[in-house]
């Protein structure tokens, strides 16, 4: 049975979640390999106690330490969003296999430099755009391409968080450009720019808006100050709160795209819908277990016949993985693990990945649009 080591790089939320899925793949995939959670970088030594009770052999604050590592074969980027390059290239030249977190990079010119040299080597790579593995969104891939909505009009999609509603939330490197390159737009615009890439097509041309609602938020202090001084020394946040773009793609579809870490009320709340000449497609991930669809080749008589959306029922339909059951509802780590396992397969069978790293510089493309439309306030024609 082969063996893959995995190194991951960055052990906050999202690198636990990369974790969890490589420790969950033997229970729902009957892969052919041994995975051995082998090193965890973390950014300082007082979590990486925590890191390491997930099963890592040993940690590290250095990521040369992960990488130099003879006997690790994967490399996860679970870091901020202006280490990236440094850790995938570097990853990339010493002939580790790649998963990297979104955005790809900080900049286009940052994305094409590491597809370009993912494209020179033989390794294989894949962006954590998990979303693409929810069966819903499976099944909605596969009616397109066999024409279920005919030509496709437009689209509308949305992501929306709730979480920096709160003006007392305290600064971190997701407010700030120089760590993330940018907001909302990046932080959660990337996934459903991806979506509707990988749904509906190439984009063409984006003009945006991207607006900062709380420009004033606490910075995070030493535990030796009191709580009057932390409340009271306040920083500036100088990335989005709210993007909002419209698209035009280059088979003609016209779209919107929404991006929000103020929508009061929301939780995790990514949906779209698709509208074409025969049908259209609705999901919405709050309610995972059901792919809405609506065909114009339904009856319309009598008194409106059979037309209306249906629900597919979507829910573990993985052809692939038999546990826990394809009846069994759905949950968000699963789309992750999905992913991962979708990645570990390409690896022993020696298939290209999707989405790669080619995938996460055609995002790039467009959030770098974005960002030009909303600071010029015109229109961005995109390659």
């Amino acid at each position: 049975m082969k063996e893959l080591r995995v190194g991951i790089i960055g052990c906050g939320f999202i690198g636990k979640v990369h974790a969890l899925s490589y420790v969950n793949i033997p229970y729902y995939y009957d892969i052919p390999v041994e995975i051995k959670l082998t090193g965890v970088c973390t950014s300082r030594e007082e979590t990486l106690a925590k890191a390491k009770k997930l099963g890592f052999e040993f940690g590290t604050t250095d990521f040369r330490d992960i990488i130099k590592r003879k006997d690790i074969g994967i490399i996860h980027c679970c870091t901020p969003n202006d280490t990236h390059k440094e850790i995938v290239l570097s990853a990339i030249k010493a002939g580790k296999h790649v998963y990297c977190e979104k955005p790809l990079a900080m900049n286009l010119r940052e994305a094409k430099e590491i597809a370009e040299a993912a494209a020179r080597s033989k390794i294989k790579h894949q962006m954590a755009f998990e979303y693409r593995f929810i069966p819903a969104i499976m099944r909605a891939k596969q009616l397109i391409n066999e024409g279920f909505l005919g030509d496709i009009f437009q689209f509308r999609a949305v992501y929306l968080h709730s979480g920096y509603i709160d003006p007392n939330r305290s600064i971190t490197w997701r407010t700030q450009k120089k760590r993330s390159g940018g907001g909302a737009l990046f932080d959660l615009g990337s996934h459903i720019i991806d979506m509707m890439r990988f749904l509906v097509g190439d984009y063409k041309e984006v003009r945006a808006v991207c607006e900062t609602m709380i420009k004033k938020r606490p910075v995070k202090q030493a535990d030796k100050l009191t709580s009057l001084q932390v409340k009271t020394k306040m920083g500036t946040v100088n990335v989005d709160d709210i993007a909002l773009m419209q698209v035009k793609m280059k088979n003609g579809a016209v779209g919107t795209l929404e991006a929000s870490r103020l929508a009061t009320g929301a939780c995790n709340d990514m949906k779209f819908e698709i509208h074409g000449s025969k049908g259209a497609i609705a999901f919405n991930m709050m309610e995972p277990n059901w792919l809405n669809v609506y065909d114009t080749r339904d009856s319309s008589e009598p008194i409106g016949g059979m037309r209306g959306f249906k629900k597919l029922q979507t829910v573990q339909h993985y052809a692939d993985s038999t546990f826990p059951g394809a009846k069994v509802e759905i949950g968000w780590m699963r789309y992750n693990i999905a992913a991962v396992a979708a990645f570990v397969k390409n690896i022993i069978t020696n298939k290209p990945c999707s989405p790669d790293l080619f995938d996460g510089m055609k995002v790039q493309e467009v959030l770098e649009a974005a960002q030009i439309s909303a600071r010029e306030g015109e229109a961005v024609k995109i390659q």
